[in-house]
This record gives C-alpha cells, sequence and structure tokens, in this order.
C-alpha cells in the first residue's frame, strides 16, 4: 500500500451520505476487500502513522482551542475524543491531511469519526473470515507520540497528567 493507494481510498468516501458512517465508508471497504490481507494490514498502519502524527500538543491545542489547554495539566482532554477528532483531519482528504499537519491552527473543531478507525479491520474480517489482530508500527491512541507530546515552558502537571491517572488518559507534563 503506498501513499497514493491509502489517499485514493480515503477519497473514494461516499459524503452524499453523511450520517450512516458505514455507507459514507462503503466504497473504501469495498476496495479494501478486494486487495489482498496484507494491503489492508498496510492500510491500517498507514492509517496509525498519520494518526501518529497528528497526536502533539499543539493539534491538541487548536483542537480544543477555548475549551482546554494541553499545557495545564488540570485541564482534562479526553484521549478517546482527541482520537475521534484526529480520524477528522484524515478523513478529509491528503490535502486538509497535510494543511492541518503542517499548520496545527487548521485543526477542526467540534467534529469526530470514529468510525474510520474500524474500516481496516471490518474489510479485513469481510475478506478473510478472520479477526484482525495485528499491530501497526505505531500507536494511534491519544497522547502516544511523546516527541509530539514534549512539554514547553507552560506546561504543569495536574490531576490529568500524574500516576493516578490511567496510562491511556495521562498526558505527559
Amino acid at each position: 500500500m503506498d501513499e497514493a493507494h491509502f489517499w485514493a481510498l480515503i477519497a473514494s468516501f461516499d459524503w452524499e451520505r453523511t450520517g450512516d458512517d458505514d455507507a459514507v465508508l462503503a466504497p473504501a471497504s469495498r476496495g479494501l476487500q478486494g486487495l489482498p490481507p496484507q494491503e489492508i494490514v498496510a492500510f491500517e498502519d498507514l492509517l496509525a502513522a498519520k494518526l501518529y502524527a497528528l497526536d502533539t500538543r499543539e493539534h491538541a491545542r487548536w483542537c480544543y482551542r477555548g475549551e482546554a489547554d494541553p499545557d495545564n495539566g488540570d485541564d482534562y482532554i479526553s484521549a478517546d475524543d482527541f482520537l475521534y477528532a484526529r480520524c477528522v483531519v484524515v478523513a478529509n482528504g491528503r490535502e486538509f491531511y497535510e494543511g492541518v499537519l503542517a499548520d496545527p491552527s487548521r485543526f477542526p473543531t467540534g467534529m469526530e469519526f470514529e468510525s474510520l478507525l474500524y474500516l481496516a479491520s471490518n474489510a479485513y474480517e469481510a475478506r478473510t473470515g478472520a479477526p484482525h489482530d495485528q499491530l501497526t508500527s505505531v500507536s494511534w491512541e491519544s497522547f502516544s507520540n511523546t516527541a509530539g507530546w514534549q512539554p514547553t515552558h507552560s506546561t504543569t502537571g495536574g490531576r490529568y497528567t500524574g500516576p493516578e491517572m490511567p496510562p491511556l488518559n495521562r498526558r505527559p507534563a
């Protein structure tokens, strides 16, 4: 799976069906199901890499502008919500993704597209009849990109950065 094929599959989303995520994803799902299983896995690996690249303190700052400050350890940022918001950026295509990646201030607010996370695994199961259980090369989970979450001069610890916070919801401080 190369970048061009990955983005062509993303571009195949049927946004005329907005409101029914399965219908939006159906063209890409059909496309993935027609590929060898290792290509479906490679699609998911590229998706994880795209989401990982957006998993930064600066992208979170713009995603939650006016709501939460990622430098303030007492401001809650849902790991799931930030992941689903990053999915919106990828789902909007290559040009939009590259724009937001380069300029976090372009990050959209108040939207989510969680369904994107299940596209490859559902296509893999439909293609093979077996569950998809392979790990990606990087994690798409929020706060896993430690380089992207390096503390700044204004980062402070708090109740959402300390050891009492479960690891998958704990922000680096």
